[in-house]
């Protein structure tokens, strides 16, 4: 296993990570957050991504360690930064249909896009366009891009190169080692002037020069946006509800990569009577993230074993043949597992959850009280959401 040296995939280093940036995330994040150095150059930028993608860290740990320095009025464009991942996951939480959608598209398109040669040169960085190379190659090199760099590619990628945004988004979902369903679709289609009507992202040859110190500054950019359509989306539905495990029985822990610290999420309300890990066998990602989660999740194995004393039994893609032959094995009823909001480990637990009852077993997804409490204000934009965001620090008792 082979993890990107910018990010070594243990919670021990997504701490230290975060313990040397807090101290930076008011004035300092906030002045410089738009300009990137580089690869090799975080500038002001905390690169804590990867490890909340996965939750080795949390974004409650997170939103703590910098609210421990400074003051949410300092630190506000941060914070916000944090729970724009939240809003995203809670918003598509409530739609479905948008990432179904985008699978289809996705699908639709690679099986009637003709123009392969522009789509390899594209993705393989030669187009000829001065910044977009770099970023496509610095893309799968190394599994990262800054936030900024992301949105210029994307927008070159819809707007100049005129290709579907759902290659682009899936280029994106197979490289970037943080993509997640939410925050990877609902980016793109926020650039693409889907996700907020009438609004979308141009890139300009002035914006890159500026926020890339003159590192780049491509011609031939697109001057103006075009339209793209499609059906309504749907209005929200409730979250779905989660029923509660029995704490007062012994329980297996199913680990997956959606949430990879469950020792704190778990312990001490649950009897943990062993635990099993699914491996990170992933078709959507690229090297670079497949490298991340294996590494990571064999960190959290380490932990799971030491933290909540229990044996562990790792698979590569864990069926639920193995789930059940573990449950009996440990003499359990219930196997407790960590939510997985939209994405393709969703739709893999729910068929799990179908075939464990058809057995007599009962699985149950524990959500985080993070996402209970902001999930269901992502009905509408981060406006309404980010209004919402001191009263519930107030409520978690994080101010």
């Amino acid at each position: 296993m082979k993890p990107s040296p910018r990010f070594p995939a243990t919670r021990e280093d997504a701490l230290d990570r975060l313990d040397h940036f807090a101290p930076h995330a008011a004035h300092a994040y906030a002045t410089g957050r738009n300009t990137d150095f580089g690869p090799d150059q975080p500038g002001a930028v905390s690169r804590l991504s990867p490890y909340v993608r996965y939750r080795l860290i949390t974004e409650e740990e997170v939103v703590a360690a910098v609210l421990d320095r400074h003051s949410l009025a300092a630190a506000e464009k941060y914070v916000q930064e944090v729970l724009w991942r939240t809003y995203w996951k809670g918003w598509l939480e409530m739609r479905p249909s948008v990432w179904t959608r985008f699978l289809a598209g996705r699908d639709r398109w690679r099986d009637s896009w003709t123009d392969h040669a522009g789509l390899a040169d594209a993705e393989g960085g030669r187009t000829g366009i001065d910044g977009f190379d770099h970023w496509a190659r610095e893309l799968v090199d190394t599994g990262y891009l800054h936030n900024h760099a992301r949105m210029w590619f994307a927008s070159i990628w819809i707007f100049t190169l005129r290709l579907p945004w759902e290659l682009g988004a899936d280029f994106f979902l197979r490289h970037l080692i943080d993509a997640d369903a939410a925050s990877n679709t609902l980016s793109w289609r926020w650039v693409a002037g889907l996700q907020t009507a009438g609004k979308s992202y141009l890139a300009t040859r002035e914006n890159i020069a500026r926020f890339t110190n003159g590192r780049f500054a491509p011609e031939g950019l697109a001057t103006q946006v075009f339209d793209l359509s499609e059906e309504p989306v749907p209005p929200a539905l409730p979250l779905p509800p989660v029923e509660r495990f029995d704490p007062a029985q012994p329980a297996l822990l199913l680990v997956t990569h959606e949430d990879m610290t469950p020792e704190n999420q778990l312990a001490p309300s649950a009897r943990i009577a062993g635990a099993v890990m699914s491996g990170g066998n992933n078709n959507l990602w690229g090297a670079k993230a497949q490298d991340f989660v294996d590494s990571a999740l064999s960190d959290t194995a380490s932990r799971v074993r030491f933290q909540m004393g229990c044996d562990v039994a790792t698979y590569p893609h864990i069926t639920s043949e193995q789930v059940i032959a573990s449950a009996h094995f440990a003499g359990v009823r219930q196997v407790l597992t960590a939510y997985a909001p939209v994405g393709p480990m969703a739709d893999d637990l729910a068929q799990m959850g179908k075939d464990l009852k058809a057995a007599g077993i009962t699985l149950y997804p524990v959500r985080r009280q993070w996402d209970e409490d902001f999930w269901p204000h992502a009905t509408k934009g981060f406006f309404p959401f980010k209004e919402q965001i001191p009263a519930i620090l107030q409520k978690r008792r994080m101010l």
